[in-house]
């Protein structure tokens, strides 16, 4: 047993330090144990700041954000420990084991909680595994150098296992930052640093900082690769082509989609009229405007068509909104008391406003009715048109019932003048002739 442990670069267990051991095993305890105080006690409350009450749903990284601070805790609090004195092989590999199995915990929440799903969650967390387990045992440099043995030279550039390695787990790392900073920069917006925004102004903000933050997380990419930014002038001038070519309904939308913001011509809670339909905005992405109509129909409607054609916008500056409403009222009826009764059923109906009041006007003398026009004023336009018109109508026909008033239908009255002074005599059917047996 001592040789194997020998050959592994360990000392023998009679000259192992139980003293340092058992101190590190009590570092590692300690971390366990602030690690799980953490997740119960911080890690609701963190959850709840990361969630937002801007935000509708919780998403897996929310979900997560307990479990996550807990094993980060550990890992801090063993980190430091290990950090903090040479310690001997034997309290080393335990305090590396503790830090290995916090790491590689975190990093599956992490990549979890991002979207990921569970295979590259499972991966980059065995990553972390082995690399910390490895550096408490003194073989990482021992790995590294195996890696980096294996690859292949492209002109000056040297692509190795390691290299790759390196390549897919900068890109992972950034991608997990912009995320988890977009994530933060809508809670810090949407909370307390943002309430002299109103939702466009919000909206706006965030797109901003996102793009801010994927420029930034690209240049630091560049740099922690150590890549040549010289090698990227004809890379730009091919990126140039392709926006002037290829991509450039997609960065027009995009300018387009921001220029919406700036100027708040369409804002999220619009009502707007898309197709003949109206709709609310429910969202304005990088490329098109949501817009769901209250038939549950979502139309995704691109930015540029916005920002060039006629928009018929309900809530832009007011969210008043006037329905009309055609009655038809009997020649026979008392015209005042009908116009009375709706302009009653209007006010008795929860969604119409009291001011501007709705009013009533005769609109013409008809073949079968007097015609009217009742005009009242909503707020609400996205709560739907369909239904304040159907409960009116509703409503004045009770009233017209309950007091008599009538309803015409279209009738039509046929007088006939003069006759023929001579009537021709209706034809006689023929019968069939018997013959005589």
């Amino acid at each position: 047993m001592d040789g194997l442990i020998t050959r592994m670069g360990f000392p023998s267990i009679a000259e192992a330090q139980f003293a340092e051991l058992g101190i590190a095993a009590a570092i590692a305890g300690t971390a366990l144990l602030a690690g799980w105080i953490a997740r119960r006690r911080l890690g609701p409350r963190l959850a709840d700041w990361m969630h937002g009450r801007d935000i509708q749903a919780r998403g897996p990284l929310t979900e997560a954000t307990p479990t996550l601070l807990g094993w980060l805790v550990a890992l801090l609090i063993v980190a430091i420990g290990w950090a903090a004195w040479p310690w001997d092989p034997y309290a080393r590999l335990l305090l590396g084991a503790v830090a290995a199995i916090a790491a590689a915990a975190a990093v599956r929440n992490i990549v979890r909680g991002v979207g990921l799903g569970a295979g590259p969650a499972l991966a980059a967390a065995a990553v972390a595994f082995v690399a910390l387990l490895s550096n408490a045992v003194g073989g990482l440099t021992l790995l590294q150098e195996r890696l980096d043995a294996v690859g292949f030279t492209v002109g000056r550039m040297n692509l190795s296992l390691l290299t790759l390695i390196n390549i897919a787990l900068t890109i992972l790392a950034l991608f997990l930052l912009v995320r988890i900073g977009n994530r933060i920069v809508r809670r810090v917006v949407r909370g307390g640093g943002g309430r002299d925004l109103d939702a466009t102004q919000q909206l706006l903000v965030e797109k901003i900082a996102g793009v801010a933050i994927v420029i930034a997380a690209f240049f630091v990419g560049i740099d922690l690769l150590g890549i040549d930014l010289t090698a990227f002038a004809v890379f730009s001038g091919a990126l140039g082509l392709a926006v002037g070519f290829g991509l450039q309904k997609t960065f027009g939308n995009l300018i387009a989609g921001i220029i919406l913001l700036m100027d708040r011509s369409i804002k999220p809670g619009d009502v707007v009229v898309v197709a003949d339909a109206v709709g609310r905005v429910n969202k304005i992405g990088v490329r098109a405007v949501s817009v769901i109509t209250r038939d549950g129909k979502e139309h995704l409607v691109p930015n540029e068509l916005l920002m060039t054609e006629r928009v018929e916008n309900w809530s832009y500056s007011n969210r008043e909104v006037r329905v009309r409403l055609a009655v038809g009222v009997s020649y026979d009826a008392d015209i005042r008391l009908a116009q009375k009764l709706m302009l009653d059923a209007a006010d008795e109906a929860p969604r119409v406003l009291k001011s501007p009041a709705p009013v009533c006007w005769i609109t013409g003398f008809g073949d079968s009715s007097v015609d009217h026009e009742l005009r009242f004023w909503i707020s609400d336009p996205e709560g739907g048109l369909g239904n304040i018109q159907g409960d009116v109508y509703l409503r004045i026909w009770d009233k017209f019932k309950e007091a008599g008033v009538e309803i015409p239908y279209p009738q039509r009255d046929l007088h006939v003048r003069t006759l023929p002074k001579e009537m021709p005599a209706p034809a006689q059917p023929k019968r069939a002739s018997k013959k005589a047996d």
